[in-house]
């Protein structure tokens, strides 16, 4: 659904209270294909989520420029949907509400905000929670709501920034499955910020290991690896050490002052 392409992004900050600038993001290049799952791994600080902002139109690059389908990326955008760590509902709101929010903005009549809510609850497997408020559901329900609110105005990109961080292994792992069986029906590009090897496995498509401020690209993996993934497989603990390899390198360097 679509090709994204980034070109030359430096992303420099003002630290006013030190009086010097930061500089995050060094020059990254990387271009996504459609239906892309791309996972961002890198240690704490190295701009991954910055990177996400920068696409999702939240952030301006100091340098360099973000293009989906031939469009440069200047603002946020009805093309691409994000999914934060928190999914940040309104507590006054149903699920099917929530969910159905951004239509009511654009004045779509509600019968008609019903019937395409009704469908993205059907997808993220909420079924019988329409009326429910999010103090009633639990965390992985909660962000089960916020995958579908993204996905409700059709976008060509969703961004996710460690969306099932806050989660408990378990449910992390059912989150995991639902997405990704959520993604090859959806036939979006997905881009996740992660800190988890193991996630970025079960994930992806693509793995960017990012290195340490200000966030250079040390190496992009493509996966090839049967879904569902088995983690008890050779080729998997063969990625992954490989992974953990390139982490353990990346997290030894020094990071900028």
């Amino acid at each position: 659904m679509a090709d994204i392409h980034i070109e030359g992004i430096s992303k420099v900050f003002r630290d006013a209270g030190r009086g010097r600038d930061v500089n995050v993001l060094d020059d990254i290049n990387l271009s996504f294909a459609s239906n892309d799952f791309v996972c961002l791994l890198g240690p704490s600080g190295c701009g991954k989520s910055t990177l996400l902002n920068i696409v999702a139109g939240f952030e301006k690059p100091s340098r360099g420029r973000v293009t989906v389908e031939g469009r440069l990326v200047t603002a946020p955008g009805a093309d691409r949907g994000v999914v934060f760590q928190q999914p940040t509902l309104m507590p006054w709101l149903t699920v099917a509400e929530n969910i159905g929010f951004h239509l009511r903005l654009k004045g779509i009549a509600r019968a008609v905000r019903r019937d395409r809510a009704q469908a993205y609850i059907d997808m993220v497997g909420l079924n019988g929670f329409e009326s429910h408020y999010p103090a009633e559901l639990s965390g992985g329900m909660n962000q089960r709501v916020g995958i579908a609110r993204a996905l409700i105005m059709n976008p060509r990109v969703i961004l996710m920034d460690e969306p099932f961080a806050a989660l408990d292994a378990q449910t992390k792992s059912e989150m995991q499955e639902e997405l990704v069986a959520i993604w090859q029906r959806h036939r979006g590009t997905i881009v996740f910020v992660t800190h988890s090897v193991d996630e970025a496995l079960v994930l992806g498509t693509r793995i960017v290991v990012m290195t340490r401020r200000p966030g250079r690209i040390r190496e992009v993996i493509d996966l090839d690896l049967d879904r569902p993934r088995d983690v008890t497989s050779p080729a998997f603990n063969e990625m992954k050490r490989h992974v953990l390899a390139l982490i353990k390198e990346v997290a030894s360097q020094p990071a900028a002052a």
